[in-house]
């Protein structure tokens, strides 16, 4: 079959064919539809300092991918069934240390990646443990494609009570974008976003953004008060792990209020404990991957009801075959979310 590769310790992705994967007895053989792109899959291919110490070629890339189910393992046709279309899980958990065993398994000690420590999804076919597998009901397998990045974006954003409180939303790639529409469907007013690129303000404004900030030219936190009366927001979600973006979450959340971290800084931030966090008596929640599977939950519920459509955000697609031009797409900063068309 076709897969996008990482067959060298060095930059740069091969598509290639390899051998098409098994399906064991509690499997689930996939034929891959759709597939997201995101800065993991770009870092691997660039070949980064993080990508060299944590990938092993060679490795068939890809984390977000739906498809149609082809073949079902002996001990799991009870649940699936030829046919169905399914998105999956990313993470392939232990199952039995503390956090799986205490319904934390989004933190599970052992997790395994697809496309980072395990072959993925860039390709024709992907064989998942049934148990990570989520059928899509009514959900299109373009959409399914993104429920992973998606679900980083309800994981952060839902985590805590957002109808009628006021949000601000730091960093509008993709994520953020997603963020910015959860917020709205869950009756968050206002909803402020912020990001240096104009692009990117306006797929938040698409997504139901009512106040857009550019830390460039607007003081952010000053912007947010006035905004809210003074107070600051009830609720930050810091989607990009740029140090000024982190002063700012916690410069404009209100006494008491919460902050939510989803970006991961490239170095070690610096923070004002007593000032920023400690005497203005917040709560600091640390943002990883999609709880499992409430996150997915919410998705379904949101997504088949129609309270959020993140097309939108979608704003390039390529075949498997044009990688190097989807890894350009995003590295020039231009593009939304970036999808490879596989085998719809």
């Amino acid at each position: 079959m076709r897969a996008i590769t990482k067959t060298t310790a060095s930059a740069g992705l091969v598509v290639t064919d390899v051998e098409k994967p098994q399906c064991g007895s509690n499997d689930i053989l996939i034929k891959v539809h759709y597939a997201g792109l995101c800065g993991t899959d770009l870092h691997i291919a660039d070949w980064n300092v993080w990508a060299q110490s944590r990938i092993r070629p060679p490795l068939t890339l890809g984390h977000e991918f739906a498809g149609e189910i082809v073949e079902v393992g002996s001990a799991v046709r009870t649940q699936f069934a030829v046919g169905q279309l399914v998105t999956a899980e990313s993470h392939i958990v232990c199952g039995h240390c503390n956090q799986c065993r205490t319904g934390n398994g989004h933190i599970c000690q052992n997790t395994s990646i697809i496309g980072v420590d395990r072959d993925g999804a860039f390709a024709d076919f992907i064989s998942m443990p049934a148990t990570n597998v989520i059928p899509l009901n009514t959900i299109p397998t373009r959409v399914g494609a993104i429920m992973d990045p998606l679900g980083n974006a309800f994981h952060t954003v839902l985590t805590t009570e957002i109808a009628g409180h006021s949000v601000l939303i730091l960093g509008c790639g993709p994520i953020g974008c997603f963020a910015v529409g959860i917020a709205r469907a869950a009756g968050a007013s206002p909803v402020i976003a912020t990001d240096i690129m104009p692009n990117r303000l306006t797929l938040a404004k698409s997504m139901g953004a009512d106040v857009l900030l550019n830390p460039n030219t607007d003081d952010v936190s000053a912007r947010v008060k006035d905004e809210t009366a003074g107070e600051g927001v009830d609720i930050v979600c810091e989607m990009s792990g740029h140090p000024d973006a982190l002063h700012d979450a916690f410069k404009s959340v209100r006494l008491g209020g919460r902050v939510q971290l989803l970006g991961l800084p490239s170095s070690p931030v610096p923070l004002d404990l007593a000032n920023e966090i400690i005497f203005k008596g917040i709560t600091v929640y640390g943002v990883i991957g999609r709880r499992m599977y409430e996150t997915w939950l919410q998705m379904r519920r949101f997504l088949s009801s129609g309270l959020l459509d993140p097309t939108p955000v979608i704003t390039h697609e390529f075949t498997l075959e044009e990688i190097d031009q989807a890894l350009v797409a995003i590295r020039s900063g231009e593009a939304g979310k970036v999808i490879l068309n596989i085998g719809s």
